[in-house]
């Protein structure tokens, strides 16, 4: 087995909080490798697939509307000068009836935060976008500035300008760790890499890497993810800037404008079964065909009965509050756990591997919700 010099920091997950993390580190001057079993943004990652919403809104949480507008800002440095657009400014809308105080909070934390927003009523939502019926429907809040991101692509171009800093990157799998109180070095089936710190960004493997600490605290979750093809005659209203990103607080259900004619991507929020993300199927299940059609029929009837020309099954990594979870491991002493994105990690990523960068370096303030103690199911 060859052995590799000795780094300060070795990442293991080469997805969204993995690869920030990395990226973030080495431009502290940091020596830093980065290694993916599957590949950055590959299929069975959380990180992988077409697209994520960017949006500012949550409710009344403004501690992610912080991560948000922070994280924006680090993605469009990194996509200036890419041949193709990595970021759609789509805009984002948010709709509610029975739930609607989550719209007037959002509307409330977003004002504060100083986001561009505007609340509208359900006859100016009516006027505004007419692929909804907005049935039942009584309030909305619209992000201009919000859109989607490539999310795969987004992910190698990261990777790509990591490696141009510095860091080095190994597409291997990690296969074991070497030390007990503190990690002197992993294993892969090629090589050994040691260092100073390790950080652990491996998303749904996560419990599978640390069973007694996380197998409670991480739950990989099955998703359903849908694209429907528009007519025609309908596609310029289903693309941008005649639609927006959108969320129906009623049915946590989200949906993307159809993006360099992929179609619509449309899908329910609800949390899945657990999931494999090493053997589990990836194949749809009738049972959500049926339920994203019902939605469809409700809300947006003029996609009922679209063609599906493409799903895919992902998963969520999701902790019980869906605060994420970035800590030191309590045994091993220079490990950090970095996971728990909970469906909406991907947009966070710039900000989370600030975060990691700081914890590591021992500057600035830590957040409580992220810790395992906050995370405990004692």
């Amino acid at each position: 087995m060859k052995t590799a010099p000795r780094y300060d920091v070795v990442v293991i997950g080469a997805g969204v909080f993995g690869a920030w993390s990395a990226y973030t580190l080495r431009l502290t001057g940091k020596r830093v490798a980065l290694l993916d079993a599957y590949g950055a943004g590959n299929s069975r990652s959380s990180s992988g697939g077409e697209s994520r919403i960017i949006r500012m809104g949550y409710g009344p949480d403004r501690l992610y509307t912080r991560y948000s507008l922070r994280s924006l800002e680090l993605w469009q440095a990194l996509f200036q000068g890419a041949n193709t657009p990595l970021f759609h400014r789509t805009g984002m809308l948010w709709m509610a009836g029975k739930r609607v105080a989550i719209v007037h909070e959002t509307a409330k934390a977003l004002r504060a935060e100083g986001v561009q927003h505007e609340l509208l009523s359900a006859r100016e939502l009516h006027q505004r976008f007419p692929q909804f019926s907005f049935k039942g429907v009584s309030a909305g809040v619209y992000e201009p500035g919000s859109g989607a991101i490539l999310a795969r692509r987004a992910v190698q171009a990261l990777l790509n300008e990591a490696v141009a800093q510095g860091v080095e990157y190994f597409p291997e799998a990690f296969v074991k760790l070497d030390g007990k109180r503190r990690i002197e070095s992993i294993r892969t089936p090629n090589r050994k890499l040691a260092a100073d710190d390790f950080v652990f960004a491996s998303g749904p493997w996560l419990p599978k890497l640390f069973p007694r600490l996380l197998r409670k605290l991480i739950t990989p979750t099955r998703q359903e993810v849908f694209f429907f093809g528009a007519g025609p005659k309908q596609a310029g209203l289903f693309a941008p800037p005649a639609i927006p990103c959108f969320y129906h607080c009623d049915h946590e259900a989200y949906g993307v404008p159809d993006l360099e004619s992929r179609g619509v991507k449309i899908a329910l929020d609800t949390l899945g079964p657990k999931f494999d993300p090493d053997t589990g199927s990836r194949v749809v299940s009738s049972q959500g065909v049926r339920d994203i059609r019902r939605f469809l029929a409700r809300h947006m009837p003029s996609l009922a009965e679209a063609p599906i020309v493409e799903s895919r099954v992902c998963q969520y990594e999701c902790t019980r509050n869906r605060d994420f979870l970035i800590d030191r491991h309590p045994a091993l002493a220079n490990a950090v756990i970095v996971g728990g994105g909970s469906g909406h990690g991907f947009k966070h990523g710039p900000a989370v591997g600030e975060y990691v960068a700081n914890l590591l370096l021992g500057r600035g303030a830590t957040e409580p919700r992220f810790s395992l103690a906050a995370h405990s199911t004692k």
